[in-house]
């Protein structure tokens, strides 16, 4: 199926859409390996990408994907790989890399049960601390969770955006379930779309610094070609970027990478609040769950119980102060997540003590039905 201006409402499973609004954000180099339940981003690129003039190259492995997309976003190219969670955790080093070199990719990860092999073909949401935590060393990272095939359109489009502006990896991380998931959306939000490019390096090539100490924290990015001379390492580098181990200059080297994505909170986080005003018991869900966690909370509201939802959609940085206002005053806060409770302990440590944090767990490689929250609800209620 061909996607053009004209076919505005489409039928897409999620992973198409993802490879759909990848090439509406400005891809054009998509490196990979085959693996469930990701491979269909992988077979849509291939197919979209060389109408408009891009690169699909499959590596002989995730390590070499990601390797392959850092290479290629230092040429100048937009570029993304999908993975599961075992390829996911491969891709670990160079994702590192381009954190602490500050190279735009953007990487999919659509979650799977785990550990190891786990279950190739069953939901689950158990790599919520690996997208923040995977790689080795203080690092800057922003990680979106699209809820809906149509999120996964907007969301990969801003991971995009994001990532280009801020210099940042970007992860998208959605389940087995909406990646599979076909659901009718509209594509013309993108049409005559301006994108979203690097501040590029421009005035005198003499003395430039790439790595440099800029108003905003983000240093302006040398194109191939235009004679700009960089150094890329990944250690530990000062302005210049070659490596040093002076605690002055590497101290302000991590503190600009890490203070950046705060400095830039606003542009980076996203979240839903439904039912929040008077909620006296919110739950906070992504993903999937927070689909049936809105059911479950629309069931408590018919029930007059005073029940909310908080769905953080930019999971990392985690939306802490929206959070923190919406949970003040609160009696419980419910967690359901589709693993052994990852998401549970960074709630806990933005509420106060007179708040119970009651986590939901599932990971049987089933989703968490709305009446199994809304159970909890209601027994909650009745103490």
């Amino acid at each position: 199926m061909s996607i053009s201006p004209e076919n505005e409402l489409e039928n897409l499973e999620g992973n198409h859409a993802c490879a759909v609004a990848a090439i509406a954000a400005g891809c054009r180099f998509y490196a990979g390996y085959p693996i469930t339940p990701s491979s269909e981003i992988a077979e849509r690129m291939a197919l979209e990408l060389p109408k408009v003039d891009g690169t699909f190259i499959q590596m002989e492995d995730e390590i070499g994907s990601m390797g392959a997309v850092v290479g290629a976003s230092i040429g100048g190219v937009k570029a993304m790989t999908a993975t599961s969670g075992p390829g996911f955790s491969l891709k670990q080093e160079n994702l590192g890399f381009a954190a602490a070199t500050e190279i735009p990719c953007v990487i999919i990860n659509v979650m799977r049960g785990g550990p190891s092999t786990g279950m190739p073909t069953r939901p689950a949401q158990g790599d919520v601390m690996q997208a923040r935590w995977g790689t080795h060393g203080d690092h800057p990272i922003i990680v979106l969770t699209p809820c809906s095939v149509k999120e996964i359109y907007e969301q990969t489009i801003r991971a995009f955006d994001l990532s280009e502006t801020l210099r940042v990896p970007v992860v998208v991380l959605f389940d087995e379930t909406i990646g599979h998931l076909i659901e009718t959306i509209d594509l013309s939000q993108t049409n005559n779309r301006k994108l979203v490019e690097r501040k590029w390096a421009s005035g005198p090539q003499e003395g430039f610094q790439p790595y440099a100490m800029t108003e905003d924290s983000i240093p302006p990015m040398p194109r191939p070609g235009d004679g700009y001379r960089t150094h890329i390492t990944g250690l530990h580098h000062g302005e210049s970027g070659f490596p040093t181990q002076d605690p002055g200059q590497v101290e302000r080297f991590i503190q600009r990478i890490l203070g950046k994505l705060d400095q830039h909170r606003q542009q980076v986080e996203s979240y839903e609040a439904f039912e929040c005003e008077d909620a006296e018991l919110l739950v906070v869900a992504y993903g999937i769950t927070a689909r049936a966690a809105k059911r479950a909370v629309k069931q408590a509201r018919a029930k007059k119980i005073k029940a909310g939802l908080f769905r953080p959609i930019t999971l990392w940085p985690f939306p802490e102060t929206v959070f923190c206002s919406l949970a003040k005053g609160t009696k419980a806060v419910l967690v359901p997540e589709m693993n052994a409770g990852q998401l549970n302990l960074e709630i806990e440590r933005h509420c106060s003590d007179s708040t119970r944090v009651i986590p939901i767990n599932r990971f049987d490689g089933e989703p968490i039905a709305p009446g199994q929250i809304f159970e909890k609800i209601q027994e909650l209620v009745s103490k």
